[in-house]
């Protein structure tokens, strides 16, 4: 799979997520702030957490007490940043679709590591692959290789209820990409659920062009990717455009109950590269800056 050109990485070091200070956590990291940070104006020393870059351990301070400590600095902040990725079979089924989630995901974070901020990632109904928890720049382009490369072997089929079990609660940016194909009660339940915690949230909903226009016509089985369901239709424009206005309907709503929740709502297509996602919808949006 083809990774990032050196150029985009470049934009993306100098590119950082806009956040809500009231509605993220705030530790050591390099966003600037009255908080605790990495400015040449020292305050005390905190005990080491895993993730935590070990070229910020005060050896001079283990020699003498066998323990871990790292400086602490005034003027600087971190933010917890959590990406949910769908990883149902539904994402997976177009291709396309599935190399660009993974990519938006592994390019935001890069972005969070390289800024110092705390990262979650979580796959979401992914039964094979672990979640993700870094800290710190000399960890980014691993994880971005990483999550890029992310091979699925076995899923759940449901999206919904596996992110309710791994929902993080507390302070924190949370960032979760889907398509969307689950109803809309479930998805405004899961929103809520979110929003309780006091989150800044960030939806990216992501359809492929093939899911927005389908091109097919004739006699066809169709098959639930999750469900596993098959139906026999004849496929007709008609058909095509109930369909086409029942996903309209699905996706208005969707952005309506985020837009209630105070949750920023994004529309993708695997027809736009992940490129102009970050420097052009992100930065228009005021998503990064």
């Amino acid at each position: 799979m083809t990774m990032f050109s050196h150029e985009f990485l470049g934009r993306l070091r100098k590119l950082r997520l806009v956040v809500d200070s009231k509605r993220t956590g705030i530790h050591k990291g390099i966003r600037r702030s009255h908080k605790f940070g990495s400015s040449l104006e020292f305050s005390d020393f905190r005990t080491y957490q895993p993730g935590d870059d070990v070229r910020l351990v005060d050896w001079n301070v283990y020699g003498r007490t066998k323990r871990h400590y790292i400086k602490r600095y005034l003027d600087e902040e971190e933010i917890k940043i959590a990406i949910y990725l769908d990883c149902t079979s539904s994402m997976r089924i177009v291709e396309t679709k599935w190399i660009i989630a993974k990519k938006i995901a592994a390019a935001l974070s890069y972005m969070a590591l390289v800024n110092e901020d705390r990262l979650s990632f979580i796959p979401i109904s992914a039964t094979d692959t672990r979640s993700v928890e870094r800290k710190g720049s000399n960890y980014a382009k691993q994880v971005l290789s990483d999550i890029i490369q992310i091979q699925i072997k076995g899923t759940t089929s449901s999206f919904i209820k596996e992110m309710e079990k791994k929902l993080q609660k507390g302070k924190q940016l949370t960032i979760i990409i889907t398509d969307g194909m689950e109803s809309i009660d479930d998805y405004e339940k899961l929103l809520l659920k979110a929003a309780s915690a006091k989150a800044q949230i960030l939806f990216i909903h992501i359809l492929s062009k093939e899911e927005i226009n389908p091109d097919y016509t004739g006699d066809a089985k169709l098959i639930d990717s999750e469900m596993e369901t098959e139906v026999n239709v004849s496929i007709s424009s008609k058909l095509v455009s109930v369909y086409q206005l029942r996903l309209k309907d699905h996706n208005e709503k969707l952005e309506l109950i985020c837009r209630k929740l105070g949750i920023q709502y994004i529309f993708f297509s695997d027809e736009k590269t992940v490129e102009e996602l970050f420097i052009s919808t992100f930065i228009s949006r005021g998503i990064v800056q």
